[in-house]
């Protein structure tokens, strides 16, 4: 039986209320009756729980097996609460309800920052769910032909990261600074005359016969029956990959020592190895210090 900790409704609208924020989604019900020791006391003390709030794949599968298999034997008392949204994790980090999260990747918690006022900042690198361009016409980049077309996610997130695949693989060239916010605009060189077909991220794997290639994100392709490691054509690359997924903690709390000893059981070669085995090149590890 798993024992990852759920935090309640309730608990997490307050959170959200405090900083304005409206969300909807988050798991209700909990595993445990565990409080949070993100209190100011609690953080100073490096035997009390680590509370750390995680979306459900595969972020909270690799705390549970760091849980698990990893965190008795260095001293980490180490808890797991499971969102199903993209804001009350930060909302709790930043109220203290929780004491770090593992969900996002860079440029989102950057942008989430920005909008809100927020205080949190990135601690470590851990895994990266790759971009990949799949085709079910050619077998190569090679064999793409001029004036194909190229379906690419229409979020502004993932079409920048597609766009930027593209452009690193040759196959068109992209405005300066656009590295983030790149959409068919922004490309300045297309020797191949490429057509792109915007498309909700979740619709591409489908749509994926009625055009010439796609670039899909890496769950939505498994899910789609594509895998990232036989089927993609190209993938992104782990190495320094501003979207790599990362462990957040509240400004002021990264050097806690409960704090710097879970990332190294994050970066650790019995983590790289069950995110290999696991995952089967769907997440990837992605290792390091979060880029600027």
């Amino acid at each position: 039986m798993r024992r990852t900790l759920k935090i309640t409704a309730a608990a997490a609208a307050v959170g959200a209320l405090a900083l304005g924020l409206a969300a909807c989604g988050s798991d209700s019900g909990s595993k445990s009756g565990s409080s949070s020791s993100a209190d100011g006391k609690a953080a100073k003390d490096a035997s009390a729980p680590l509370v750390v709030a995680a979306s459900p794949t595969p972020h909270a599968q690799i705390l549970d097996y760091v849980r698990d298999h990893l965190a008795k034997s260095a001293g980490l008392d180490l808890q797991v609460k499971e969102f199903s949204d993209y804001v009350l994790p930060n909302t709790a980090t930043e109220q203290g309800q929780v004491d770090a999260n593992f969900f996002q990747h860079k440029p989102y918690l950057d942008d989430f920052n920005k909008k809100n006022g927020t205080h949190l900042v990135a601690v470590a690198d851990v895994e990266l769910e790759p971009l990949g361009l799949y085709s079910h016409k050619i077998g190569s980049l090679s064999e793409l032909k001029d004036g194909a077309t190229v379906e690419v996610p229409n979020d502004t997130t993932n079409e920048a990261r597609a766009l930027g695949l593209l452009a690193a693989n040759g196959l068109i060239t992209l405005r300066d600074g656009t590295e983030q916010t790149a959409t068919p605009a922004d490309v300045t060189g297309n020797p191949r005359h490429l057509h792109f077909k915007e498309l909700e991220a979740a619709q591409l794997p489908r749509s994926l016969g009625d055009v010439d290639a796609g670039v899909i994100n890496g769950n939505y392709a498994i899910e789609g029956g594509l895998s990232p490691v036989k089927d993609a054509l190209v993938t992104e690359k782990a190495a320094g990959n501003p979207y790599a997924n990362i462990l957040v903690v509240k400004k002021g709390q990264e050097n806690d020592p409960r704090v710097v000893e879970l990332v190294k059981l994050l970066n650790s070669p019995q983590v790289e190895q069950y995110i290999k085995d696991t995952f089967k090149g769907a997440v990837i590890p992605a290792f390091g210090t979060p880029a600027a």
